[in-house]
């Protein structure tokens, strides 16, 4: 069950979307960054796991029940309630590296899934939106969750930080 958003803050603060997911330790992971910088998190279906499984809730250890997430059926109905919102798309081929963004409060950072990135669809529709993170040619990829954390960090540091007390 989702958590609301908290009345005093508003608005999240960002909103991660992962668009069809398959690993469920990377969400449990990036649900915990969520929580800890006041982000939603969506998740696009169809899901490669349970949402009851066992592994996503130790990866998000006892923080799960905190996070304020949402489960959708489809890619439509996140362009439905945040389309009118700026969307980043986050892709080994992005058109300029996540420091060339500026991020601002309320913005949509999109990644896909381990196995299968974004659909090209989504990010030939996108591509002015597109980001990367450069590295050497010797990776292949970084992990999901490490990029997700990454993105969010950046974005919270552009704004100025986060409010901790």
């Amino acid at each position: 069950m989702p958590v609301p958003d908290h009345p005093a803050s508003g608005d999240p603060l960002l909103h991660v979307v992962l668009h069809q997911p398959d690993i469920p330790q990377n969400t449990g992971n990036i649900g915990r960054t969520c929580l800890a910088v006041g982000a939603k998190l969506w998740l696009v279906r169809p899901l490669g796991f349970r949402l009851s499984e066992k592994h996503l809730r130790r990866a998000g250890m006892d923080y799960w029940p905190q996070v304020n997430w949402e489960a959708v059926e489809n890619w439509g109905v996140i362009m439905e309630r945040l389309g009118d919102r700026p969307m980043w798309f986050l892709t080994k081929s992005g058109q300029r590296t996540v420091w060339d963004a500026e991020f601002v409060r309320g913005d949509v950072l999109v990644l896909g899934s381990e196995t299968r990135g974004l659909p090209a669809a989504i990010l030939e529709a996108h591509a002015a939106k597109t980001l990367a993170y450069p590295m050497r040619p010797a990776v292949r990829s970084l992990n999901l969750a490490s990029t997700a954390t990454a993105v969010v960090y950046e974005a919270v540091r552009q704004m100025g930080g986060l409010e901790t007390g």
